[in-house]
């Protein structure tokens, strides 16, 4: 359906509407990347067949809706039932037959599939009491895992392009800007700069064409939560992007996707799609003289590449490295043209903002980093997925309370924020308010959002050794403090790993580091060695008995470690099935035996036993 005014559109909005609410029982069922490993899919198109086979009458066969990522990925599948908000983990294909029967058809509420309460243990049937969600204010993600992301009228129907309408009709172009000014956005993309003074800057240049960007290239180890927006609500990142390009002048948008998100593309290219038919991107936008229209752009994968610089080369069709930052993109950027620049999770706010007003937006949060800031949770901790908090909250309600805290009950030893150009934080810093200023304050950074918590057997000398090597990979090497440099400290802080380090050692890579950040081109090697100086500043007596006493504390290191069996082994043999290389043997109830020549320390053995029988020496 072609829309050609506005008029028009809001009477679309309101058969979308009535479309949606027909619904009486709505069935989501998450098909983001982790459900969909798990076999989300399968379970999907088995509802559709047990609805269509029953012939129920107040469920549409379509309304199996297929969403995307509830951002819970560590219980998938997961399946919610509306208007009850039931919410069902780890469901399979076997039970969608008893989920229509009992849940859908009867109103019972099937208890072992609901969630289960770490602390309590208590079952919690109602979606939005779960602890991992009650403490989220979903903005950018409002309305992913609410709506069929292939479908523009779900978009619509839930308030999709009310902004837009808003700002075609009693907006002018500076107006968009001042509101968006006025809520004091920062980018999400990491540098936390102001987005309505970037946008202000870029359409006060007297030069043509003008181009929005969206830095869809999310490089970071842990890091999901601009794949989970691109794939789950296409259309508000697009609508997002549209209302920029009102406001500075520009024809023409691209959205730049790394090569290893797939399913992002085919949602966006399809919302794309979607757009230009029913009148919302191209020609004469909603019947007005506004022309914008989009294209997708896939990188291939290589980490500078979502460096603001390197990836404006790269759209150019140009080897994606960096120039000198002393030439803005808001000036010169695409082609040489002013160039808008913001991540995905930046434009899928812009829309709330100009809808529900700046005063709004800068309630949220606090004074100099307003709104909420999305978060991927990884490593050591029980709920890993993806959550939306106010801007402030503190490290331990992340980790704690919406995250459930780290996994058998082992001690938290640090959490690493801002992907691998990021800091670790350690335990007395679990206070710490998550904001953009006091992360950088003590020693780390906002970064596009990634969160890896780790437990206390991590090894922090081998942490920042594995971030060396990926930024040493990663470096396009165009400069020498970043392609020279972090190849030396990863080399060094290797060395500790294996036992050779020296005192010496330590303090050359503090002043290596401090080199790097200041000599660097580009973003990836001015803070490259933020890992280790984040590191050296909270963890630096690990260095020093990795160097002096030749032990790692986290029984990590294979260099520097030994597994011995106790006279407290059962003889239970889960050790001996394990072992890859045959390092253990003994009888049944009856203590094994350990060949240190044969164990290469893979820590198989530690992992597997239940009594405790196996120390770290």
């Amino acid at each position: 359906m072609r829309i050609d005014s506005i008029p028009k559109l809001e009477k679309w909005r309101k058969k979308c509407q009535r479309e949606y609410n027909s619904r009486k029982r709505k069935i989501f069922v998450c098909l983001g990347e982790a459900c969909l490993a798990n076999g989300s899919a399968e379970v999907y198109d088995e509802f559709k067949k047990e609805l269509k086979k029953r012939k129920l009458s107040d469920v549409q066969v379509e309304s199996a809706i297929k969403t995307g990522c509830h951002g819970f990925c560590a219980l998938g599948p997961l399946v919610i039932i509306e208007p009850e908000g039931t919410f069902y983990t780890k469901v399979k294909v076997k039970n969608v037959a008893e989920i229509v029967e009992k849940t859908i058809k009867n109103h019972e509420v099937i208890d072992r599939l609901l969630y289960k309460d770490k602390k309590t243990k208590e079952r919690i049937a109602e979606y939005g009491k779960i602890p991992f969600y009650e403490k989220q204010q979903r903005i950018s993600l409002r309305n992913v895992g609410t709506i069929d992301p292939y479908k523009i009228s779900d978009y619509i129907a839930v308030g999709g392009y009310t902004a837009l309408s808003k700002a075609l009709t009693d907006m002018s172009p500076k107006q968009v800007i001042d509101e968006v000014s006025k809520s004091k956005l920062r980018g999400r993309g990491g540098g936390g700069f102001s987005t309505g003074r970037k946008w202000a800057t870029c359409a006060k240049v007297d030069d043509e064409p003008r181009y929005v960007i969206c830095n869809g290239d999310e490089g970071d180890p842990g890091a999901f939560m601009d794949r989970t927006t691109m794939g789950s609500d296409p259309h508000s990142v697009l609508e997002g992007m549209i209302l920029c390009a009102f406001g500075i002048g520009s024809t023409q948008g691209y959205i730049y996707v790394r090569e290893e998100y797939p399913l992002a593309v085919v949602t966006l290219q399809n919302a794309i799609d979607e757009a230009r038919d029913s009148g919302i991107l191209g020609d004469n936008i909603l019947g007005t003289d506004f022309c914008f229209d989009i294209k997708i752009n896939r990188g291939g994968g290589a980490f500078v590449c979502g460096e603001s610089s390197a990836l404006m080369k790269s759209i150019a069709g140009e080897v994606g490295e960096p120039r000198a930052k002393y030439v803005r993109s808001v000036v010169k950027g695409l082609n040489d043209k002013p160039t808008v620049l913001n991540n995905v999770e930046t434009f899928a706010t812009i829309p709330v903002i100009i809808d529900k007003g700046a005063k709004w937006f800068a309630k949220i949060g606090t004074k100099t980093s307003t709104g909420t800031k999305v978060f991927s949770l990884a490593g050591k901790i029980n709920n890993t997925g993806l959550v939306e908090v106010p801007m402030g909250i503190s490290l331990r309600e992340i980790v704690y309370d919406i995250g459930g805290g780290i996994p058998k009950g082992r001690k938290f030893k640090a959490v690493q924020t801002g992907g691998p150009s990021g800091g670790c934080l350690p335990a007395e810093k679990l206070d710490l308010k998550v904001d953009f200023d006091s992360l950088t304050e003590a020693g780390s950074m906002m970064g596009s959002g990634g969160m890896i918590i780790m437990d206390d057997r991590t090894c922090m000398v081998e942490i920042a050794r594995y971030f060396l090597s990926f930024l040493v990979q990663e470096s396009c090497g165009k400069c020498v403090p970043c392609r020279e440099g972090l190849y030396q400290l990863h080399k060094i802080c290797a060395k500790i790993c294996e036992g050779q380090g020296t005192m010496e050692d330590i303090e050359l890579m503090e002043k290596m580091s401090l080199t790097i950040q200041k000599a660097s081109l580009c973003g990836l090697g001015q803070s490259g060695p933020n890992p280790l100086l984040s590191t050296l500043m909270y963890f630096k007596d690990e260095f020093i008995t990795h160097v002096k006493d030749k032990k790692c504390p986290a029984g990590v290191c294979r260099d520097l470690i030994k597994f011995v069996i106790t006279d407290d082994c059962t003889g239970c043999m889960a050790c001996i099935k394990v072992c890859p290389v045959d390092a253990i043997t003994g009888e049944k109830k009856k203590i094994h035996i350990l060949d240190q020549e044969l164990c290469t320390q893979c820590g198989s053995c530690f992992d597997i036993c239940k009594f405790d029988s196996i120390e770290i020496k």
